[in-house]
């Protein structure tokens, strides 16, 4: 197993209930998923990719959405979630000077964890919005805890006189979407960019757009 599926690789040694054929249904599940989009995989590819017969599919899955249930729920209650915000807290849990290093903190955290768990978080991120469960576990495991430490950390800084009085909210919105981008071109496009240069030029953005005017 990759890199790529980190955290399918420690769901799977957690639970003991799982057979080796539910195993392989998983892992081949979740590869087909994060390259294709769970609407255009099909079960018949699942089961070629896992070497079984696609009723061993339907014998433990009623249908491809259970299938898709199976590895995200467990996965956002039970390890996304918890390991998300503990290591997140690395970053979340330190006073920073300025709000450039918390950034740069940030980005770097976020893209060890991409490393490790880039399939996992591609089927997060391509099946969420058509997905309601997805959408609540997510907002509920993850959202909600980590948007209210955030909204702190920008009122923090604010208050330090190093980020426009905009609301917080409004803050993180700007900062999330264009760090966002930064993953997206470095995950999907595939760039040949220097890492470091680029993150500086995006910081640079950032601090010039979000410093109060003189």
């Amino acid at each position: 197993m990759t890199d790529e599926n980190h955290l399918l690789e420690e769901m799977l040694q957690e639970d003991a209930n799982l057979t080796d054929k539910q195993k392989k249904i998983l892992v081949a599940a979740t590869e087909m998923f994060a390259e294709k989009g769970f609407a255009a995989t099909s079960t018949n590819e699942i089961a070629k990719k896992a070497g079984v017969a696609e009723g061993t599919i339907f014998r433990h899955y009623k249908t491809k959405k259970d299938l898709l249930l199976s590895i995200v729920t467990p996965m956002m209650v039970k390890m996304l979630g918890p390991v998300i915000i503990k290591d997140l807290n690395k970053v979340l849990d330190k006073d920073f000077e300025y709000f450039e290093d918390f950034v740069r903190a940030m980005i770097k955290n976020r893209q060890e964890f991409l490393d490790k768990n880039l399939k996992v978080v591609q089927i997060f991120l391509q099946e969420i919005p058509f997905h309601h469960e997805l959408r609540e576990q997510f907002i509920e495991h993850i959202g909600k805890k980590v948007v209210s430490r955030i909204i702190q950390i920008v009122e923090h800084y604010q208050a330090k006189g190093q980020i426009v009085k905009l609301p917080a909210t409004t803050v993180i919105r700007l900062t999330a979407s264009t760090i966002m981008g930064y993953f997206a071109a470095k995950y999907i496009i595939d760039p040949k960019w220097d890492d470091d240069e680029e993150i500086d030029q995006m910081i640079h953005f950032l601090k010039k757009g979000l410093t109060p005017d003189e």
